[in-house]
């Protein structure tokens, strides 16, 4: 196969974030993938990709061997694997060393190929046909050897929504070790936002208390078959440690919602969907009401509502 492109248009080589993945050693335990090449897999299976699924798949293994590898060392590890299609990153995934590959896949025509995938990794692989949405993860967790680590090309539609469930487990730390994620370019650059960026608000505050993101690798829209009309990035999440405030992440989500609800409104006007008397709060964490939203830093989001629960109880 040819190897597909890695750079969006608007970036070089070394501006690539990750650029430095194809030198790191793979841990692979396996050379060579006895296989069929993915697009006969999917002649095979007629395997179209349906945008009622948000299905873009990538067909070429040397790629889906490098997005497997910024997961960090798989050896050991139990890897879950959202939307595998006709399987090429899960191909990646074995091939790099992953002991055990959990799949989760809505569309019930993958599931020849899964299975023909599971023959030659016996052991290997679980397949469950089911919506990601409406797993129960602890059940499904159990007793897997090492780690947990997600990695997953996700599908668009579903994967905010993904995420903001897995950032907001309880307890913290959660039951995985850390995520790699494909997301469109633009909700990627939403989650490692900064504050006082266009790009910065909810998900950036709740992905970067609970979790320290970054993107490690960039796609341009020819990688996927069929290609979409936008550039997708690679993120990895290593979950943090407990920080202080010690803070609810539900009261964090909703000190959010209010905050960049009207983010161009100071927050002693858009913290009224959340209290009646905002500036009372912004007092109690030394914060100008005449900020807005995008100034805040994490930490300030965390002691707004840290102070909030404390009003509340």
């Amino acid at each position: 196969m040819t190897s597909a492109p890695v750079f969006p248009d608007d970036e070089n080589e070394d501006d690539l974030v990750g650029s430095n993945l194809d030198d790191q050693q793979s841990n692979s335990t396996v050379d060579h993938d006895p296989l069929p090449p993915l697009r006969e897999v999917i002649r095979r299976y007629s395997l179209d990709a349906r945008k009622t699924l948000s299905q873009n798949f990538i067909l070429d293994l040397n790629l889906t061997r490098r997005i497997a590898r910024t997961a960090g060392p798989l050896s050991g590890n139990t890897v879950v694997e959202i939307g595998p299609g006709p399987g090429g990153l899960t191909r990646g995934l074995l091939m790099e060393g992953a002991e055990r590959v959990i799949a989760i896949e809505r569309d019930e025509r993958c599931e020849p190929a899964l299975r023909d995938i599971a023959e030659v990794y016996p052991g290997s692989i679980e397949i469950h046909l089911g919506d990601a949405l409406e797993v129960d993860w602890p059940a499904l967790i159990g007793n897997h050897p090492g780690e947990i680590i997600i990695v997953a090309n996700l599908p668009y539609a579903i994967a905010t929504s993904l995420l903001v469930g897995w950032l907001e487990i309880e307890p913290w730390p959660p039951w995985f070790s850390r995520m790699a994620l494909m997301f469109q370019k633009e909700v990627a650059d939403r989650i490692v936002a900064l504050p006082r960026s266009k790009a910065y608000g909810r998900l950036a505050v709740l992905s970067q208390w609970r979790t320290q993101p970054e993107i490690v690798l960039r796609l341009k829209p020819e990688a996927f078959t069929p290609s979409p009309k936008v550039s997708s990035s690679v993120v990895l999440f290593t979950p943090r440690a407990d920080r202080q405030p010690a803070v609810s992440v539900k009261t964090l989500a909703r000190v959010t919602a209010a905050a960049f609800g009207q983010r161009r409104k100071m927050l002693r006007q858009s913290l009224k969907a959340l209290t009646p008397m905002p500036e009372l709060l912004l007092g109690k964490c030394q914060i100008d009401p005449q900020s807005r939203a995008e100034e805040l830093t994490v930490h300030q989001f965390a002691q707004l509502a840290a102070a909030f629960d404390s009003e509340s109880n």
